[in-house]
């Protein structure tokens, strides 16, 4: 299951020069027009990502682009809208990934996709083995998953083995949760790593 995705949205014209020293705007789309150009930075207003920007504080570090490029946020003006600096520049292109390493976002693990692809998944004869949970954070993320296999009575000898995704910092914070409902383990060796850095 893919789990949420983080990323900027379309460019209104050509890739746009991020300057370290650089203060943006970075905020949810106020409309289709409100695209990234030049002083600002925009992402498409899915729950998901609202709810990155809205768990942002003075402070949060956002990585685009698997951390080629970062920002530093400098001011929360609202749960929509914040002004970032420029760490790290280079040139932004559309639907690059965000990375926000410091922050457990208040979102599901689970999308209304995730969901309707589990309950396909869980109706499979003969049922399938497993299932993974991109972007667990935490044991609740994986309980999304049990409760719909209790909800469709799928028997336990028929459940199949739930194996999360860790790829972010607070899933390490909270992993002995994530451990006492899973059976397996998956390591995203690169979206951790552009999240942890190199120690």
């Amino acid at each position: 299951l893919q789990g949420p995705k983080f990323r900027v949205a379309e460019l209104e014209g050509e890739p746009v020069q991020l300057n370290n020293g650089d203060v943006l705007e970075f905020g949810i789309c106020k409309d289709d027009n409100d695209n990234i150009r030049p002083g600002r930075i925009t992402m498409k207003p899915t729950i998901e990502q609202k709810a990155l920007v809205r768990a942002c504080q003075a402070g949060t570090t956002l990585l685009i682009e698997d951390g080629i490029m970062e920002v530093k946020v400098i001011e929360k003006c609202s749960d929509t809208e914040l002004k970032v600096e420029v760490v790290r520049g280079g040139k932004l292109k559309a639907r690059k990934g965000v990375n926000v390493p410091d922050v457990e976002i208040d979102c599901a693990a689970l999308t209304a996709k995730d969901i309707e692809d589990a309950e396909y998944l869980l109706q499979l004869d003969p049922p399938c083995e497993y299932i993974c949970v991109s972007f667990a954070q935490k044991g609740q993320d994986l309980q999304e998953l049990i409760d719909i296999m209790d909800r469709l009575e799928i028997p336990v000898e028929k459940r199949p083995k739930i194996c999360p995704k860790i790829e972010k910092p607070q899933a390490l914070t909270n992993i002995d949760g994530i451990i006492e409902k899973s059976q397996a383990l998956m390591v995203a060796r690169g979206d951790l790593g552009v999240e942890l850095g190199v120690y």
